[in-house]
């Protein structure tokens, strides 16, 4: 029999301890301590042997081109920098019912090789009538209802797969660690295993993880140093459009994002998103903007939409959706102090349309014209974009790559950008559309409102 002793296990950055302390010794978090059963490393199973490797000096070592694993969806090989590196570990995590598993179920059908998908949540029976819903069919795709890691490590060894898909990490246990199925040990042990056995296989990966009520993955911090990619799956319930971004990718870039449409058979890739976020008929409404917001390489055009109303109550409301609320006080505090508004008295609701959440500082000028455009009730002339930053002192900062905004924007018509006068755009994109550069928020008021 095995023997286990009780450790104490940070959930935030895997720090252990031998007793439980409010405050994590490594990162400092309150109340992040959870007590875990540590079997001894004696007993564990050893699924597999790793050889050990000797040190080389760096200039020995031979360059191979990164072999990648090309999915039949575009969207998602774009979120991951082209296709699922061979050996490579993916986490793709989200909250329930968003549509993690008909993501990856699609992607294990429409792909030519051979597919092993693990499902620890639902029977073969349902993956059957989702496949159905989905209208494809892969006979390379195999399903392995199991729980056991041992189990699924050793039908991984028959079957030999050019990917693996496994839903959820949370449901997997290995039988030699004395803990329950779903706590940190059982998640972080099975995710090492995984991990193991994919690199030294050259299998790529896709393990799909849970999130808590708070929206951070669920499990140990560690889990997502662990793998090589991190896709978080996000959208909201009441629209249609689901968003894969890219939070972490040793083979590509950050912030990447993907844009799919859920519909009753299943998910489809939006691929022109910008005719999809920008409303059509707007001409005649106030508190509506366009910006421009980088996610990842990709510029993509979005409709801000505001409302200022006279407060009812004796505490102004500031609502916010899709952006940062301290970001969105912080634009209205400018508005107020450097632009002269009166704002103090006033209901401030902001929302960025198809349900995306952006961190991008370039919107911040679209921000503040919607604001604008709805406290003073007119209409922003049709065919305009505003791409800028809103420093404290109220200056319109340039953006990074403005180019590539400009060219996207006039790719849908625009005719008019609002930018900071500071910002470096070649001549040749200048040409394609007017430049209104400006410097102070203060221009900006006066721009608009004539």
């Amino acid at each position: 029999m095995s023997k286990s002793k009780s450790i104490f296990y940070c959930t935030s950055c895997g720090h252990e301890s031998p007793k439980w302390t409010g405050k994590c010794n490594g990162c400092g978090a309150w109340n992040s301590m959870e007590e875990q059963i540590a079997t001894s490393s004696k007993n564990k199973s050893k699924l597999f042997e790793v050889k050990t490797n000797k040190a080389i000096p760096v200039d020995e070592i031979v360059e191979n081109n990164t072999q990648r694993l090309e999915t039949k969806d575009k969207e998602f090989n774009r979120v991951v920098g082209g296709g699922l590196v061979h050996g490579s570990v993916t986490l793709l995590a989200g909250e329930p019912g968003i549509g993690k598993s008909t993501l990856t179920l699609k992607l294990a059908l429409s792909l030519n090789q051979k597919v092993l998908y693990v499902t620890g949540e639902e029977s073969n029976e349902q993956i059957k009538l989702r496949a159905k819903r989905l209208s494809a069919e892969n006979k390379n795709c195999f399903i392995l209802n199991e729980t056991k890691l041992e189990n699924i490590v050793l039908e991984t060894e028959k079957i030999k797969p050019d990917l693996i898909i496994v839903d959820s990490i949370q449901t997997l246990s290995l039988e030699d660690v004395d803990a329950v199925q779903g706590s940190t040990t059982q998640i972080r042990l099975c995710a090492e295993v995984l991990i193991k056995y994919a690199k030294t296989k050259n299998i790529p990966t896709l393990i799909i993880g849970h999130v808590t009520k708070e929206g951070a993955i669920a499990g140990p911090k560690v889990l997502e140093h662990m793998v090589d990619t991190v896709l978080q799956f996000e959208g909201d319930k009441n629209h249609i459009y689901r968003i894969v971004r890219s939070t972490k990718n040793r083979f590509g870039s950050t912030n990447s994002i993907g844009i799919y449409e859920m519909f009753e058979d299943g998910l489809k890739e939006v691929l022109s998103p910008n005719k999809l976020l920008i409303s059509e008929n707007t001409s005649n409404l106030s508190g509506i903007a366009i910006g421009c917001s980088l996610e990842g390489i990709r510029p993509i055009m979005i409709e801000i939409q505001a409302l200022s109303s006279t407060a009812t109550y004796g505490t102004p409301q500031r609502s916010f959706n899709g952006l940062d609320g301290k970001r969105l006080n912080m634009l209205l505090a400018v508005l107020e102090k450097r632009g002269g508004l009166k704002l103090n008295q006033k209901d401030i609701f902001i929302n960025v349309t198809g349900g995306i959440k952006l961190n991008d500082p370039a919107i911040d000028l679209a921000i503040i014209s919607a604001v604008l455009s709805s406290n003073f009730d007119f209409a922003i002339p049709e065919k305009t974009c505003f791409i800028g930053e809103v420093g404290l002192s109220g200056e319109i900062r340039p953006v990074s790559r403005i180019n590539e905004r400009i060219e996207e924007v006039v790719k849908m018509g625009i005719k008019n950008i609002y930018l900071s006068k500071y910002a470096k755009v070649t001549n040749k994109i200048s040409e394609k559309c007017s430049l209104i550069k400006i410097v102070k928020v203060q221009e900006i008021i006066q721009q608009l409102i004539k």
